[in-house]
């Protein structure tokens, strides 16, 4: 049985006209468009003023989100909205910072706008791999969620998972490019030409209503917010968990900033680790389909980065 969770109105999907509201404002624009964001990328800032300390001057964050509902996306008012801004809006709000500035992005674009200094903060739910371990700081966990296909009513191919591609050359799936959904068709040997890479949610859904893939691969609540929100002849599969080398790959999602930005993920944790305590963590995902069963356990960013 599908899990149920309330409507989103939404807007068009991967918009790129520039907005800028009040408060909780928004400017949505593409990456080659963003400003770059003043200073550098490291924790000092021309003479010794940190990262935080410009925030709360100049009160707001840049933050990088790509147009995946629930995560992070853009709503009718053309606000940010999803778990994963609304995490990061709450631990600002507490830091002294009281407005995001968000630019909607192509998923594969998210670290390298953090790193080129197009904003501070990427909020989009990213799972944290020791690969992207490598090029951006992670904060502690704020969610999960377990993995599924988005794929025709009925589920005419029996699609369940990855395997189900690697098993029939016939099979197509459409992956977010620069995902761990990709890593995970790699590890289990779908041949490229079957994965068809896209660059936001939206994509993958038109390629399946064209009928061009069998199946689009993300994370279950993702489908489900999706179908909730466009409809269609489509179905979401039985979640599950990828097992790798004998253990359940059990992702875990935070926010990021640049690994300069020590003094920052700090402050960020420590906020994270109130919120956690309190119960506040899961208010600010129950909106957005999150369960206690999607919020961290005892898993720590040290330990997902060292795989």
């Amino acid at each position: 049985m599908k899990k149920q969770v309330p409507a989103v109105r939404r807007g068009t999907w991967g918009r790129r006209d520039a907005l800028r509201l009040g408060g909780v404002g928004l400017a949505t624009v593409g990456l080659a468009a963003c400003s770059r964001v003043d200073g550098g990328g490291g924790g000092e800032e021309g003479e010794g003023t940190s990262t935080l300390e410009r925030l709360r001057e100049q009160g707001f964050v840049a933050v990088g989100l790509a147009n995946e509902i629930p995560f992070g996306f853009v709503d009718d008012s053309g606000n940010p909205a999803g778990q994963s801004p609304a995490v990061a809006k709450a631990v600002f709000e507490e830091l002294g910072v009281p407005e995001i500035q968000a630019s909607s992005v192509n998923w594969d674009g998210l670290i390298p706008g953090l790193k080129a200094n197009r904003f501070d903060v990427i909020a989009a739910g990213m799972f944290i791999t020791p690969e992207r371990c490598g090029q951006v700081a992670f904060t502690e966990p704020t969610a999960t969620s377990p993995e599924a296909f988005m794929v025709k009513e009925g589920n005419p191919e029996n699609i369940q998972h990855f395997t189900d591609f690697a098993e029939n050359p016939d099979l197509r799936v459409a992956v977010l490019n620069g995902s761990v959904e990709q890593t995970y068709a790699n590890y289990f040997e779908v041949p490229e030409d079957q994965q068809k890479l896209i660059p936001n949610q939206t994509a993958g859904y038109e390629l399946l209503q064209s009928g061009r893939v069998d199946a689009m691969s993300m994370l279950s609540v993702s489908h489900e917010y999706l179908l909730q929100d466009r409809g269609g002849p489509f179905e979401v599969t039985e979640p599950f968990f990828p097992e790798i080398d004998g253990q359940e790959e059990k992702g875990w999602g935070g926010l990021c900033v640049r690994q300069g930005d020590t003094e920052l993920l700090e402050e960020m944790n420590r906020v994270i680790a109130e919120f956690k305590e309190s119960g506040r963590l899961l208010e600010l995902g129950e909106e957005w389909g999150f369960t206690e069963a999607d919020l961290p356990d005892d898993m720590t960013t040290a330990e997902l980065c060292e795989g």
